[in-house]
C-alpha cells in the first residue's frame, strides 16, 4: 500500500459558508486539515484490519446531507464536515491516505446491516451509541455528546420545547433515534409522526408548512438554521443526551481497541478541537470533546 508522510485535506466550503454564528454574514475561510498518515500499523487479531490492508483502501460508511457534520458537495462531490474529519483521521492513523477513501453513503435504518455484511469498514455519521445497536454492532468513543431538539420556522411562535408538540406534524429520518423517542414518549400523536430517508427531505417539507417541526440532534439542527436563518431556527430546548460512536463490526474487539486509541490520542493532542473549529464550530456554537468510554 502506497504510503505518505503527511496529507493536506483541502476542506471546500461548507454548506454553512457565510456562516461565522448562525445567520452571520463573512465567515472566515475553513482551516486547511492536516493528518500525519502512520507508518507499519500492525492491529493484531483485527480481520477488519487485515481486509483493510489487503485492499489498499478504507470503505467509511457516511451520511451526505447533515452541514457542518457530513455533507457532499453536489458540484464536486467533495464530502466535508466534522464527522468526515473524525473518519480521515481514523483512516490516517490506520496509515491509509484520505485520497484510498472510499465513501459509502448508508441510510439510518440501514447502518447495522452495512456493518455487520462488511458493506463498510467503520461508520462515522452522527450514530447514537445505544443498547439497541450494540446488539448488532460495535462502538467506538463517544467522540461527540449531542441532544435532541427541534428546528421550527422562524415565525412560528408555538412550538417552544417538547410538550407543544400535540396536534403538531413533527419529521424525522426513518429508523433514528430521535423519531423513536417521539412515538415512545408519545410526543405527538402516531398520525403526526412523519419520516423520511433523509434530514433535508424533512427540512423541506417544513419550509413548505407541510410539517411543524423537524427533530433531531441540535448539531444537525443548527447547521441547518444556519443556512437559512430567515426562515428556521432551532427551539434550543434539549432533551436528550445523544453520544456518537464510530460504528464498527460487533466482534472485531481489535479493531475497536484501534479506533479508540486514535480518538484518545486526537482529544489529547487538540486534533478534535481543531477539527470541530473548521467544521462544525463554524455554526459559532463550542464543544469539548467527551470522555472515551471504550464500550
Amino acid at each position: 500500500m502506497r504510503r505518505v508522510g503527511v496529507i493536506l485535506v483541502a476542506l471546500a466550503a461548507l454548506v454553512l459558508a457565510g456562516c461565522g454564528r448562525e445567520g452571520a454574514p463573512g465567515a472566515a475561510p475553513t482551516e486547511q486539515l492536516s493528518y500525519p498518515v502512520a507508518q507499519n500499523v500492525q492491529v493484531p487479531g483485527s480481520a477488519t484490519f487485515a481486509k483493510i490492508q489487503q485492499a489498499g483502501r478504507i470503505k467509511m460508511g457516511v451520511k451526505n446531507d447533515q452541514p457542518g457534520l457530513g455533507v457532499q458537495d453536489p458540484t464536486t462531490g467533495q464530502y466535508t464536515g466534522f464527522d468526515i474529519e473524525i473518519g480521515r483521521m481514523i483512516a490516517a492513523g490506520l496509515g491509509v491516505p484520505a485520497d484510498r477513501i472510499d465513501y459509502v453513503v448508508v441510510p439510518s435504518a440501514a447502518r447495522e446491516d452495512a456493518i455487520s455484511r462488511g458493506d463498510v469498514d467503520y461508520y462515522v455519521g452522527t450514530y447514537t451509541i445505544n443498547d439497541n445497536r450494540k446488539q448488532r454492532v460495535g462502538f467506538a468513543g463517544p467522540y461527540y455528546l449531542a441532544g435532541q431538539d427541534l428546528l421550527v420556522r422562524a415565525d412560528d411562535p408555538s412550538i417552544t420545547g417538547p410538550t407543544t408538540l400535540q396536534n403538531k406534524r413533527v419529521c424525522s429520518v426513518t429508523g433514528s433515534t430521535p423519531i423513536q423517542r417521539v412515538r415512545q414518549q408519545n410526543l405527538t400523536q402516531p398520525q403526526n409522526v412523519v419520516e423520511f430517508q433523509n434530514y433535508s427531505q424533512c427540512v423541506d417539507q417544513l419550509i413548505a408548512g407541510q410539517v411543524d417541526a423537524v427533530t433531531t440532534d441540535d448539531a444537525i439542527l443548527k447547521g441547518f438554521a444556519a443556512q437559512d436563518p430567515q426562515r428556521l431556527k432551532v427551539v434550543g430546548q434539549v432533551f436528550s443526551q445523544e453520544p456518537y460512536g464510530v460504528g464498527v463490526p460487533r466482534d472485531d474487539v481489535a479493531f475497536r481497541n484501534k479506533v479508540n486509541d486514535l480518538l484518545q490520542q486526537a482529544e489529547t493532542d487538540g486534533t478534535w478541537q481543531r477539527i470541530y473549529d473548521a467544521t462544525l464550530g463554524k455554526s459559532g456554537t463550542p464543544a469539548t470533546p467527551p470522555a472515551i468510554q471504550r464500550y
